[in-house]
C-alpha cells in the first residue's frame, strides 16, 4: 500500500480566508448546508480575537488538470467567480470554521445562522470594544450578534435598546463589525474624526489600544493546516475523514460518496433523506423515473419521504414513533449494495478465469468499496437492498425483536439485508427461513459481529446463499457457539447475547406471569414489557447475594410493567403466593383474580424457569438449573450441542453501568 503524504504548516487565519473567496481553497459537494448556531459561531470569534488555538484544518490537493473526482463547491458566501475556479484544496475538516469566518469576519454581507431556539435567522456580528479591553469581562460576552437591520430592541419591543444601523452609529456605540476585522484602517480613520468633531479626541487611544490588543490576533492568527497529497488512496482519504473531523456533524464515505455521485448529477443525499419539489421538478426536466428507489412516479409520497424515513417507519407497531430500522445508516445501506456487487465482480471474474484465484478480487464492505460503488451499481441494488431492509424488519418481528434498544446487533442487518435482497422469493419458503433464523442466532450467541464485522459480511453474503442452495454450512453458523459460563457474565444490553436471550424467550413462547398471555407484538407493546429481574434486586441485596451473579441474565426475563409491580422487592415464594391468591377489594370485589398454580408453573417454564427452586427461594439451586435450561434453549436455535468441557473464561470483566455511561456507550435497564 502506498505510503500516504501529507504536510503540516500554519497558515495566516487572513491568507485562507482569502483563498476560500478566491475558490482555491473549495468544499467537496456534500449537497448540504453549512449553516452553524450563532452561539458557536460567536465562540470561536472569541477564541480567534484571544489568540487562542482553535484546531487543525485538514485539506486534501487537487491533481490540476485531471478529471474530476469529488464534486466540488466554492464555500457558502464565495463571490460567483469562486466557482469558475479549479480548487488547489478540497477542505475536508473545518468546512464550518472556514465558512462560519468567512462570512462574519471578511464577507460584507449579513450572516445565516441558526439560533438557540433553531430557528434560521440573520445576523451580523460585533465587538463591544469597552468589554473586550476589559480583562475581568469574559471575551464572549464582548461578541455580539445584531438582527438583520443592525438593531437590538428592548424587551417586548418598547424601542431601540442599540442602533448600529450606520457607522456613525457603531462610532457612538463603540461596537466594531466584524465583517472588517483585517481592514481596519478606514474605519479607525472615520472613528477618530467622528470623535474629534464630538470633542473626545482621547477615544483615539482607545481605539488603538483595541487595533492592538484585539484585532491583531485576527491579523497574526495562524491556523495549522495538514494538508493531504494529491495522490492519498480513497481508502486513506475516507479513514482520515471519518477519524479527524471535529465540527459536530458525523462525515464519513457516505459524505465522500455523494460529492463523487454530484459531479456525475446524482444527487445520493436527495435519495436519502428525501426529495423536495424543487429537485422534483429539476428531475422532471432530465426525464428521471428514480426507478433505482422504488417508487411509482414523481408523485409517490415515499420519493419525497426518502429511504431513511422509510425504513425507520416500516414495520413500527401502532403508537410505536420508528420501527427496529430507526438507526440505519446510509453507510449500512451502502454496505449492503457494496457486498452485492462486488460479489457480482468475484463471480464473474471466476467464471472468466477459473484457474486464476490470485486474479478473483474480493468480496468487501469497506469504505475504500464505498467509495469505489459505480453509480450503475448503486442504482441496480438500491431498490433490492431497500427491499432486503424491509424484510429484515419482518424477519425480527419473527423472532420478536421489536425495537431498536432489543437489537443484538446493528451491525448484522447489513448482511442480513443484502441476502434477502440476493435471495428474493427464496426467504419465503420456511427451510430456508429457518436456515437464515439459525444463521442469524448464531451470529448473535456466538458474538460475532462486534469486531471486524467487515471480513464476516463477506463471508456471510457468499455463504448464507449458497446453503440454501445446498452449499456447506457457513462460517457463522459453525463458529457460533455459546459458552455455558458467558450466561454469568452478561449483565447487561451492552452485550448482544443478553438482548438475544430476551428475545429467544419470546419467541420461543413465554408467557407473562399474571396475564396468561404469550408476547406477540401488540401485547409486547400494550403491557410495555422489559427485561426484568426474577429474584428481585431488593432481595438480592437483602441476602447479601453478590450482584454479579444476580444482576446476570441467567436471573432476568421479560416481564409486563404490571406484573413486575406485583413481583416488588420480595422473595419469589410470596410474589408467587400473591399471583395465586389474587388481591380483594374491602368490600370483598375482586380487584386482581387468582391463578392457578398449575397454570403458573407452566407460565413459569415458558421462561425456562426452574419451578421447585423458585417456590423455594432456593437461589443458588435456580441459578443452576436455570443456566442449564438457557444453554438447553440456545442449542436448539443454533444447532449447537451445549459445551460439555470447560473452555477459559473469556477475558476481562463487563463494564459496570457507571463507566458505560462515561464511556458513551448505550446502557438502558429497566431495573
Amino acid at each position: 500500500m502506498a505510503k500516504t503524504t501529507f504536510d503540516t504548516n500554519p497558515v495566516l487565519l487572513q491568507t485562507l480566508l482569502k483563498t476560500c473567496e478566491d475558490g482555491k481553497l473549495q468544499l467537496p459537494d456534500f449537497q448540504r448546508s453549512w449553516v452553524w448556531e450563532e452561539d458557536r459561531i460567536m465562540s470561536l470569534i472569541a477564541s480567534v480575537s484571544r489568540g487562542f488555538p482553535m484546531g487543525a484544518l485538514m485539506s486534501l490537493k487537487s491533481k490540476i488538470g485531471e478529471g474530476v473526482i469529488f464534486a466540488r463547491r466554492p464555500i457558502e458566501g464565495a463571490p460567483v467567480a469562486a466557482a469558475q475556479m479549479q480548487p488547489e484544496q478540497l477542505l475536508l475538516d473545518g468546512q464550518q470554521r472556514m465558512t462560519s469566518l468567512y462570512q462574519s469576519c471578511m464577507r460584507r454581507q449579513v450572516v445565516s445562522t441558526i439560533t438557540a431556539k433553531k430557528r434560521l435567522v440573520n445576523r451580523w456580528f460585533y465587538i463591544d470594544i469597552r468589554k473586550a479591553l476589559n480583562a475581568e469581562a469574559d471575551r464572549d460576552s464582548a461578541i455580539i450578534a445584531i438582527h438583520e437591520d443592525r438593531k437590538i430592541m428592548l424587551p417586548s419591543n418598547k424601542g431601540i435598546d442599540i442602533d448600529l444601523s450606520s457607522p456613525q452609529l457603531e462610532y457612538e456605540n463603540l461596537m466594531y463589525p466584524l465583517n472588517q476585522a483585517f481592514n481596519w484602517d478606514t474605519w479607525q480613520e472615520e472613528f477618530g474624526d467622528y470623535w474629534i468633531a464630538k470633542g473626545k479626541p482621547e477615544l483615539r487611544e482607545l481605539f488603538k489600544k483595541f487595533k492592538n490588543d484585539v484585532l491583531k490576533n485576527f491579523a497574526e492568527y495562524q491556523v495549522p493546516v495538514i494538508a493531504l497529497g494529491a495522490d492519498t488512496s480513497h481508502e486513506a482519504v475516507c479513514l482520515v475523514f471519518e477519524k479527524v473531523n471535529t465540527g459536530g456533524k458525523s462525515l464519513d464515505a457516505f459524505e465522500l460518496l455523494t460529492a463523487i455521485f454530484s459531479a456525475k448529477d446524482h444527487k445520493l443525499r436527495n435519495d436519502w433523506l428525501g426529495y423536495d419539489e424543487t429537485s422534483i421538478e429539476k428531475g422532471k426536466e432530465k426525464d428521471d423515473k428514480y426507478e433505482w428507489l422504488g417508487v411509482k412516479d414523481h408523485n409517490d409520497p415515499d420519493l419525497r419521504l426518502g429511504v431513511q424515513k422509510r425504513l425507520a417507519a416500516y414495520g413500527r407497531a401502532a403508537g410505536q414513533a420508528q420501527g427496529v430500522l430507526a438507526k440505519i445508516a446510509p453507510t449500512d445501506f451502502l454496505k449492503a449494495i457494496a457486498l452485492l456487487y462486488t460479489k457480482e465482480l468475484r463471480l464473474a471474474a471466476i467464471a472468466s478465469k477459473p484457474d486464476k484465484e490470485s486474479e478473483w478480487p474480493a468480496v468487501r464492505a469497506t469504505s475504500e468499496s464505498l467509495l469505489a460503488l459505480p453509480l450503475e451499481a448503486y442504482k441496480k441494488h438500491c431498490s433490492a437492498v431497500r427491499a432486503g431492509f424491509e424484510r429484515a424488519a419482518r424477519f425480527l418481528r419473527q423472532q420478536q425483536i421489536h425495537r431498536v434498544v432489543d437489537l443484538p446487533y446493528q451491525t448484522q442487518l447489513v448482511p442480513l439485508a443484502a441476502i434477502f435482497a440476493e435471495i428474493g422469493g427464496k426467504a419465503d419458503h420456511t427451510t430456508n427461513n429457518d436456515k437464515i433464523a439459525r444463521w442469524y442466532w448464531c451470529g448473535v450467541f456466538g458474538e460475532l459481529y462486534g469486531s471486524a464485522v467487515e471480513s464476516r459480511f463477506a463471508k456471510d453474503i457468499l455463504e448464507v446463499p449458497a446453503w440454501l442452495d445446498g452449499g456447506p454450512e457457513p462460517s457463522t453458523v459453525i463458529d457460533g457457539v455459546l459458552r455455558a459460563d458467558r450466561l454469568l457474565t452478561m449483565r447487561s444490553r451492552l452485550s448482544a447475547a443478553y438482548k438475544g436471550l430476551q428475545a429467544l424467550l419470546l419467541r420461543q413462547g413465554a408467557i407473562d406471569f399474571r396475564s396468561g398471555q404469550a408476547f406477540d407484538q401488540t401485547v409486547f407493546f400494550d403491557e410495555a414489557v422489559d427485561i426484568h429481574h426474577i429474584f428481585p434486586k431488593a432481595w438480592c441485596e437483602s441476602q447479601k447475594l453478590p450482584a454479579s451473579l444476580y444482576d446476570s441474565v441467567v436471573n432476568k426475563t421479560p416481564l409486563g410493567y404490571r406484573t413486575n409491580r406485583i413481583i416488588g422487592g420480595v422473595a419469589p415464594s410470596s410474589y408467587l403466593e400473591k399471583l395465586e391468591k389474587g388481591k380483594a377489594g374491602s368490600n370483598g370485589q375482586i380487584i386482581e383474580p387468582p391463578i392457578d398454580k398449575a397454570a403458573l408453573a407452566t407460565y413459569l417454564q415458558t421462561h425456562c424457569i426452574p419451578v421447585p427452586e423458585l417456590y423455594a427461594n432456593d437461589f443458588a439451586g435456580f441459578m443452576k438449573a436455570r443456566q442449564k435450561l438457557l444453554m438447553e434453549l440456545v442449542s436448539r436455535i443454533t444447532g449447537h450441542a451445549a459445551p460439555t468441557t470447560a473452555e477459559a473464561a473469556e477475558e476481562g470483566e463487563e463494564l459496570t453501568t457507571s463507566m458505560a455511561h462515561d464511556s458513551g456507550l448505550e446502557l438502558i435497564e429497566a431495573d
